[in-house]
């Protein structure tokens, strides 16, 4: 019997069962720790945190800037610019100086050439195929029994499944670096880092939810391979 990809198959629900548990553990971490952290006051916004942090690294040339959305924030390795939402950018609470910290962490790894972040930038325009093309192919492969094209297919989702283990000690490292610049240049206290501990520990969830995720569905695709074979 062929695996036909155009039906739904429990059994890949079974298989990714512990990401999506993770996910779902690690959203009510993140909404109980931000939600703590919002509620405590810093000395600066997110923004003069980040900038406090930028300038103290040597880094006046990254620019901040403040764009739509909850929790968007990210920094652009191609532009030099560390992007903010509004909530973040205005804030001055714990979550908003740690939100801001973190992404000034991953400014500070790309100025100072942070191995993992450079092959984690290097295999996104690949990971980008993978997650789109590959799902294609497989999806092809597995309804014309199409090996080749499966196994193509399978190669492609690596590279996500690569950029997903690549990216666990890039954020690591950035939140490392948040917290003990966040220390260091006394913007926060030992109280104060409990609370963006909390929030980064559990933003930190959701990139081992998603990285267990894309290693779970690539054995998924492998296991339906050989249920094929011995077919």
């Amino acid at each position: 019997m062929h695996f036909n990809p155009m039906f739904f198959d429990p059994m890949y629900l079974v298989y990714i069962a512990p990401a999506v548990l993770l996910a779902i553990w690690a959203q009510f971490r993140i909404h109980s720790a931000y939600g703590q952290a919002q509620q405590m006051a810093a000395p600066l916004s997110g923004a003069a945190a980040a900038r406090h942090i930028l300038d103290s690294a040597g880094l006046t040339e990254v620019a901040i800037e403040e764009i739509p959305g909850q929790l968007t924030d990210h920094y652009d390795p191609r532009e030099k610019v560390l992007r903010l939402s509004q909530q973040v950018y205005q804030s001055r609470t714990l979550a908003a100086v740690g939100i801001a910290a973190h992404e000034s962490g991953h400014a500070i790894q790309d100025a100072h050439g942070y191995a993992p972040l450079v092959v984690r930038n290097a295999v996104v325009p690949v990971a980008g195929i993978g997650s789109n093309v590959g799902i294609v192919l497989l999806i092809l492969g597995f309804v014309l029994s199409l090996k080749p094209m499966i196994w193509l297919g399978i190669g492609l989702f690596a590279t996500v499944v690569a950029f997903q283990v690549i990216n666990l000690p890039v954020e690591f490292n950035a939140s490392s670096r948040a917290k003990a610049q966040l220390v260091d240049l006394g913007i926060i206290d030992q109280q104060g880092l409990v609370y963006v501990n909390r929030v980064l520990s559990a933003a930190a969830l959701t990139y081992v939810a998603a990285t267990l995720q894309a290693i779970l569905t690539l054995l998924y695709y492998l296991s339906r391979v050989n249920g094929n074979n011995r077919d």
